[in-house]
């Protein structure tokens, strides 16, 4: 090991990838193509003479040998940029920051209380809000600087807008744990026409409305099924658990509720998914606070996607 032959480049991406825990958003951060990333990650392993990073269902986790360097590199390396920029380097233990972040009622129930659990761990001096933005409007709240980032099932198109797909996944459906849709029935797929037999119950938050499950609805012909069209999630629970309705919803908030309310989970046929994403704005891609924020987020929610059209490693 000659450290005379390290390209130096190859640090920052060493960081990067101990942050995101991701190849493809390690990239993202540092603006190089996902092969650019992953042949400086062979370069690393090489020089090294270790893995540095092992593939696991919930992602990439680092070495014993990776741990030991990385926090270290990437002191140096904000050292140094503090240095050349003249730009203090963000310290959680002791920033005062305040990030604003925009998240619907269903994202405050699924990201917030990991988040702020986090946060107050690591960085117990700053602060977190959320403030209310619809999602056609999020992108102009980036741009002006009135949010910092964002979670939720968003789509922008707009010039300067960056973003990170952190999980991708179905709806499923909910019902009281009595409920079955025919006598007999076994397993917890419904068929569709199971599906046609209940009384349906939606939400369609104005904040990030996503219009699958509407689609999905009208594509099998049971539009007329939809008993209750909710404004917000949280009361979904609670009404199936009360009653013979069936509510359609997220996997992941049903997988987090379940364990509260007690009600059964159903795979649906053609379930319509989605993604979750992290997106933010050009103009904070190089912000200390905000790249450790963004860092953090992903370290606690990202998840493997999909290999069709993956792209990680």
């Amino acid at each position: 090991m000659n450290f005379r032959q390290l390209d130096l480049n190859l640090l920052r991406v060493l960081v990067a990838i101990h942050q995101t825990r991701s190849v493809t958003a390690a990239g993202k951060m540092l603006s190089l193509s996902q092969p650019a990333t992953s042949n400086a990650l062979a370069r690393l392993r090489y020089f090294f003479e270790d893995e540095l990073f092992l593939r696991t269902p919930h992602g990439l986790i680092p070495t014993s040998v990776c741990e030991h360097i990385a926090p270290a590199v990437a002191a140096e390396l904000r050292s140094l940029e503090a240095l050349v920029t003249g730009r203090e380097e963000f310290d959680p233990e002791h920033s005062h920051v305040e990030w604003r972040v925009s998240m619907s009622d269903l994202g405050e129930m699924t990201f917030l209380p990991t988040l702020a659990a986090a946060l107050h761990a690591e960085a117990p001096h700053t602060q977190l809000t959320n403030i209310s933005v619809l999602a056609d409007d999020v992108a102009a709240a980036l741009e002006a600087r009135e949010l910092d980032f964002s979670i939720g099932i968003l789509h922008p198109k707009q010039r300067g807008i960056q973003a990170d797909v952190l999980f991708h996944e179905p709806y499923v459906a909910i019902t009281a744990p009595d409920w079955t849709p025919f006598p007999g029935h076994k397993g917890k797929i419904l068929s569709p026409s199971e599906l046609a037999s209940a009384s349906l119950l939606v939400a369609s938050p104005t904040a990030t409305f996503h219009d699958s499950v509407r689609e999905m609805l009208t594509r099998m012909k049971l539009d007329h099924r939809i008993v209750v069209r909710a404004l917000h999630f949280g009361a979904l629970p609670e009404v199936v658990m009360n009653s013979r309705m069936l509510a359609i919803v997220p996997t992941t908030y049903a997988r987090n509720a379940q364990p509260r309310y007690g009600f059964k989970v159903w795979a649906l046929p053609y379930a319509p998914s989605y993604d979750v994403r992290l997106i933010w704005h050009a103009n904070t891609a190089s912000d200390p606070s905000l790249q450790w924020v963004r860092a953090l987020v992903h370290r606690l929610f990202a998840q493997p996607l999909p290999r069709k059209g993956r792209g990680n490693v």
